[in-house]
């Protein structure tokens, strides 16, 4: 074949398109197990700092043992308060992000009697914690995270966030500022209330569900205040059944 002709060139750009395609997608069906446990992990490490574990510096392995330690119950409930299934324990089951995701599509749907909810609740010290997502839109793009509830199902034990594409500096210090996360741990939601607990930009004043918002991020803040106020909603039948 005349190497200098078109139909060279295009046989030899196909043939090494089909190629690189093919490398990449056995590059990428061999790297999907690492690439899951990574997630897995991750997922695992932002609810149990939520829930005050010490998650910093851990493997993927040992993070999952860490789970497995303090795992006392995971299931899943619907917007009414009651279980409708539960999660394996034994093989470390969680309700990933994109879950969360579709989740919030329902939502947004005005589906809510469709949704599933993951609870898990984690014995802590020799107490019961448990931590609910939330999940919602930021100023750029999706927003998430984990509320932490002590034994009376109203006090926060804490909390964190993550998001895909705040503003570092600003929006972004909902993950990066461990000051942010702080402003939570004491705090009490009120299901009473509409919302039940509120991000408030200039200050909570003498609020008990209320924490200040971050300066410079005002939308970033917003989003977070209405995923919370979204899925506390969405959980009240179950709390308040728990709390009473």
């Amino acid at each position: 074949m005349n190497t200098n002709s078109n139909a060279y060139t295009i046989v030899y750009t196909s043939i090494i398109v089909i190629l690189s395609a093919a490398i990449l997608a056995l590059a990428s069906q061999a790297l999907k197990p690492r690439q899951d446990a990574n997630i897995k992990a991750d997922t695992i490490s932002q609810m149990m700092t939520a829930a005050q574990f010490n998650t910093e510096g851990l493997s993927n392995d040992a993070m999952i043992n860490l789970y497995k330690g303090a795992i006392k119950e995971s299931f899943i409930i619907d917007n009414k308060g009651s279980k409708v299934s539960e999660m394996d324990k034994a093989a470390s089951e969680i309700f990933s992000t994109s879950k969360l995701k579709a989740q919030n599509s329902i939502l947004k749907r005005g589906k809510a009697d469709q949704m599933k909810l993951p609870v898990y609740v984690f014995n802590k010290d020799g107490k019961d914690i448990t931590v609910i997502p939330v999940y919602g839109a930021g100023l750029w793009g999706p927003i998430w995270g984990y509320l932490a509830l002590e034994p009376d199902m109203k006090t926060l034990a804490g909390a964190f966030f993550n998001h895909e594409s705040e503003t570092p500096g600003l929006g972004a210090k909902i993950k990066d500022d461990p000051s942010f996360r702080a402003r939570f741990v004491g705090k009490s939601i009120d299901l009473n209330a509409k919302p039940a607990f509120e991000i408030v930009k200039g200050g909570e004043g003498n609020k008990s569900n209320a924490i200040d918002a971050i300066t410079g991020a005002t939308m970033t803040s917003r989003g977070v205040g209405a995923a919370i106020a979204d899925w506390l909603d969405l959980y009240k039948a179950y709390l308040t059944k728990a709390e009473e």
